[in-house]
């Protein structure tokens, strides 16, 4: 039977919705991408995976996401970080591994800056580090102006199932005081597992890459997959993660020891 989502109240009455697991420690977070919401394909893999291990796990919607509330086009880096720093407080208890899918890689790399005592570990996929200057850079001169002038422009999916998302202006220009890869170091020394498919036509494995020279941690791997595309949703690949996510479970469990 599955279970209704609950809501976390925030300050601004926006509420966020969530399902958590109660299980052994350290728990795992998800943290989905842009778009993307708490009931696909690798949450409700983790969740089976943490279930299995009788292992704490949240999955959760960011605002404009899914169950929760507000409208995705009113969205920022900014708020859906502070969208998971509110579950990480309010909702988890003790050591947690974050793992970030897309733009969730980003924002667990800002939640292990913002929270370093409660992070027993990272794990990316196809960590989208800083992919709204990549987004910016990459729009011809037309479509910049285009956006500058009406605030908000809509660029086609990949995907044929996914219809045009809208990209604003104040979200391009917020994600500025989020970007990672312009600084010489991250000050992050948990274990991290950052896995990326060199066929992903989205986020380059160059950017897991970049994020792994920038962490101070010593306990990184990059994991490419050859044939391996942005999802990254097949049956392997997520065989893949949660092999990975047992890694650093066992990593961050003999570091508590």
């Amino acid at each position: 039977m599955i279970s209704q989502a609950k809501l976390l109240n925030l300050d601004d009455n926006a509420t966020i919705a969530y399902h958590r697991l109660p299980g052994r420690s350290p728990g795992v977070i998800f943290l989905g991408g842009f778009m993307s919401d708490m009931t696909g394909t690798k949450a409700m893999a983790l969740e089976t995976w943490c279930r299995s291990q009788e292992r704490a796990y949240i999955r959760f919607d960011y605002q404009g996401h899914g169950s929760s509330s507000g409208r995705f086009e009113e969205g920022t880096i900014g708020r859906w970080m502070g969208d998971a720093l509110a579950v990480l407080d309010r909702v988890s208890s003790g050591p947690q591994i974050l793992v970030g899918s897309s733009m969730g890689g980003w924002i667990m790399l800002l939640l292990a800056l913002a929270r370093p005592e409660r992070i027993a570990g990272l794990v990316g996929v196809a960590c989208a580090a800083d992919f709204i200057d990549a987004l910016w850079r990459d729009l011809d001169e037309s479509t910049r102006k285009r956006l500058q002038t009406e605030g908000v422009i809509y660029q086609p999916s990949d995907y044929e199932d996914e219809t045009p998302y809208p990209i604003t202006l104040n979200l391009i220009q917020e994600a500025r005081q989020h970007c990672l890869l312009d600084r010489e170091k991250l000050p992050i020394g948990c274990p991290v597992r950052l896995l990326h498919g060199l066929r992903d036509p989205d986020v380059p494995w160059r950017t897991s890459v970049k994020v792994a020279e920038r962490l101070l941690s010593d306990d990184v791997k990059v994991v490419l997959v050859k044939d391996g595309e942005h999802r990254m949703s097949r049956a392997s690949d997520l065989k893949l993660l949660t092999d990975l996510l047992d890694e650093v479970c066992a990593t961050a469990m003999t570091g508590q020891d």
